[in-house]
Parts: structure tokens; C-alpha cells; sequence
């Protein structure tokens, strides 16, 4: 996984995670990347500074701020920031994947045409279940301001026919 600094046209800056840069270029091709503060699909990256640690992921004691311990001392400790340590960030990362995983159970993916499922749906003009599927931002948009219920999901999903 790798985490981007993206600014909307807006300019909101906020993170998003993507498995590769290619994935990133992918969904931002497709429209699926869009800003969570207002929506907006024209979304580009920001500049970012590295977050590199010192050797061995310690702060030295006198640079660490009063009552942070040591990884050595704590494993589970957060870092410099307040960020969780790698191996918790992984492990947050992992459980938010599974529970997508289980909410999905049970989904019907309707790929590009969710948000004309998803209106069908809540007009009653298609029977009552829940679907996930790809839509643009502006697409996201309305069926929100036409009190469709959508969500974001945090993960991409694959496609069942892309699936092996």
C-alpha cells in the first residue's frame, strides 16, 4: 500500500491509500477518485514530505515529546505525530480490509451501473437489495442530494469477473 497527499480543485488536501501508483492512475482515470470534503473529482497530487524515521523507528530521548516511550519499550506505541508504528498501521489496515470484505458478503456488484441501480432501488423500481458497484463523483453527488443511501468504500474493489 502506498498513502498520497491529494489537494481537490477546492483545495482540501487529505490522504487516500492505493495498492501502487498505477492503481492511483488508474481509479483517477476512471473518475473514482474524488475529494471526501466536497466531492470534487478533480483531484491531483500534493506535495508531500517524506516521513522517514530514525534508524530502528526510535526517537532519540531528547527529541521525544514528555511521557512517548520508546518502540522499544512500548511495540505498540505510537511514533513521532501520533501516527501508529508500521506493524499497527498494518494490522489497522488489514482488520478495515476484512470487515469491507464481510460487509460485501452477500453484495451484488453491478460494476458501472451503480448509480442507476441504485436510484431504481430506492424509487422501488427494482427489487430491494444491496449492490456495490463502481459511479463517478458527480454521480456519488446526486444520488446523495436525491437521498439515495451511498457509501465510499475505503478499499477498491476487483470486479468478480476479473477475479481468477
Amino acid at each position: 500500500m502506498i498513502v498520497f497527499d491529494l489537494r481537490c480543485g477546492g483545495g482540501h488536501v487529505f490522504e487516500a491509500w492505493f495498492g501502487s501508483t498505477g492503481d492511483y492512475e488508474g481509479q483517477r482515470a476512471r473518475g473514482l477518485v474524488s475529494c471526501p470534503m466536497c466531492g470534487s473529482g478533480e483531484v491531483d497530487k500534493a506535495v508531500m514530505a517524506p516521513n522517514v524515521g530514525p534508524k530502528g523507528n526510535q526517537l532519540p530521548a531528547a527529541a521525544r515529546p514528555a511521557g512517548l516511550p520508546s518502540q522499544a519499550a512500548s511495540p505498540g506505541a505510537a511514533v513521532q505525530g501520533g501516527m501508529p508504528a508500521p506493524a499497527e498501521m498494518k494490522a489497522l489496515l488489514t482488520a478495515l480490509a476484512e470487515a469491507q470484505t464481510r460487509m460485501l458478503e452477500g453484495s451484488e456488484h453491478v460494476g458501472r451501473r451503480f448509480a442507476e441501480e441504485a436510484r431504481a432501488i430506492h424509487d422501488g423500481d427494482a427489487p430491494e437489495r444491496i449492490i456495490h458497484g463502481e459511479a463517478t463523483a458527480e454521480e456519488a453527488k446526486a444520488l446523495a442530494e436525491d437521498g439515495v443511501p451511498v457509501a465510499h468504500l475505503p478499499f477498491p474493489v476487483v470486479p468478480p469477473e476479473r477475479i481468477q
